[in-house]
């Protein structure tokens, strides 16, 4: 979490003292609070966290995102998504594919979406601020 506030912050072109305070916290601390958060030294309760993504207009979802800061966390985390997803690794010439089962009614709108949108971006229909709207907003979960 604690890199995901920071780059939202970064992204909006906040300091810390103005999410802070956008956040509720009082003056003399409110830069303060958000840099333990930042640096993971404490965790944010349920109700801060939805008011910092308020802050930063994003998805409260985009802020706890699982830590796959390393290869081994990532590949965990494919796995869990083989496991409760269907994802399903498919050799192609030198790369390897990830692809899901259609018959996922839940997530496999999700991905078309997703794909829609980066098609969009590639070929400039939209710009990469649009996209990340798209992907980090606020209506984000209410998309698919």
């Amino acid at each position: 979490m604690k890199n995901r506030i920071k780059h939202f912050r970064n992204l909006r072109g906040m300091t810390l003292r103005q999410l802070g305070l956008m956040v509720g916290f009082p003056e003399k601390n409110a830069d303060v609070r958000i840099a333990q958060y930042e640096a993971n030294d404490r965790v944010p309760k349920v109700a801060c966290l939805a008011a910092i993504a308020k802050a930063l207009n994003v998805s409260p979802h985009a802020l706890t995102v699982p830590n796959v800061e390393d290869t081994s966390r990532l590949m965990h985390l494919l796995f869990v998504l083989e496991d409760r997803y269907g994802l399903q690794l498919e050799p192609s010439g030198d790369s390897i594919c990830l692809r899901m089962k259609e018959q996922n009614e839940q997530l496999y709108p999700m991905l078309r979406e997703w794909s829609t949108q980066a098609a969009l971006l590639v070929c400039g229909e939209i710009d990469q601020s649009t996209y990340d709207q798209w992907r980090y907003g606020v209506d984000a979960d209410k998309k698919c």
